[in-house]
């Protein structure tokens, strides 16, 4: 396993820090490979959660070279923009079709439909296919507004009975999709989206979370810093009892 440069924990999470971005998507791999195929020996199949986002790029790029019996592993993803063309890049089963599902052959990869004709109905369905198969695995980055999967600050719930909802996206977290350079201007950014709820999300048994690059630097000092609440949804992660965080030496410049 690459050596990291900097261990600690903050409450129950492990926080890793790595001297770039490259060494922490490959120490990243490492650790859910290693999980991944610890869960087979016990288990039939393995259930995984993805997030689809440039902070998963290196990541992604080192896990689908790992020895792992995809063929077991039903792969979900955890928001999807709503009314974005069904064949555009940005979308967020495309990120994912192109970096992951496509290049290894799962059991299952469950899409989220952000042009259903009905969303809350979208939502129910997706619902029901992670009830029967509850998270293993959670992998995931935090936003620039510390927000989770789409819970954006103002919508996010730590007890949200829903298990997929339909959210508006605040300003911050649009205009993080064009510092990403997913699209051009603010206003080509979809307004709403179909997002995991933040009880989902925490109910995976591991979560392993990526986060390089300067723009996240605000965005962890919160994540670790700041009082557990939903203001910064983030925090959530220093409670769960088998997370882990990925840094980059520019995201963790705050700390």
């Amino acid at each position: 396993m690459v050596s990291t440069s900097k261990k600690f924990f903050k409450e129950s999470l492990e926080v890793n820090v790595f001297s770039s971005r490259l060494e922490m998507g490959q120490d990243a791999a490492e650790r859910v490979a290693g999980k991944i195929n610890e869960l087979l020996q016990t288990k039939e199949q393995v259930n995984m959660i993805f997030a689809a986002a440039p902070s998963q790029n290196e990541f992604l790029e080192a896990l689908v070279k790992k020895d792992i019996d995809w063929s077991r592993i039903n792969a979900f993803h955890m928001d999807e923009y709503i009314g974005l063309d069904a064949a555009a890049p940005q979308g967020f089963g495309n990120f994912l079709r192109d970096r992951l599902f496509s290049k290894v052959s799962f059991a299952m990869a469950a899409y989220l439909n952000g042009n259903a004709a009905a969303p809350e109905q979208e939502c129910e369905r997706y619902a029901g296919l992670l009830e029967r198969f509850p998270a293993d695995i959670c992998c995931m980055g935090i936003g620039e507004n510390t927000h989770l999967a789409f819970n954006d600050p103002h919508v996010a719930d730590f007890n949200d009975p829903k298990i997929v909802k339909v959210v508006e996206l605040d300003m911050e977290c649009r205009q993080q999709q064009v510092n990403d350079g997913c699209f051009n201007e603010i206003t080509a950014v979809p307004t709403h989206a179909l997002t995991l709820t933040i009880p989902t999300l925490y109910k995976a048994v591991y979560v392993y979370c990526m986060v390089p690059g300067d723009k996240k630097a605000p965005a962890i000092q919160h994540t670790l810093t700041a009082a557990i609440t939903a203001q910064f949804p983030s925090t959530i992660l220093r409670t769960h009892p088998r997370a882990v965080l990925f840094l980059d030496e520019a995201s963790s410049a705050l700390l």
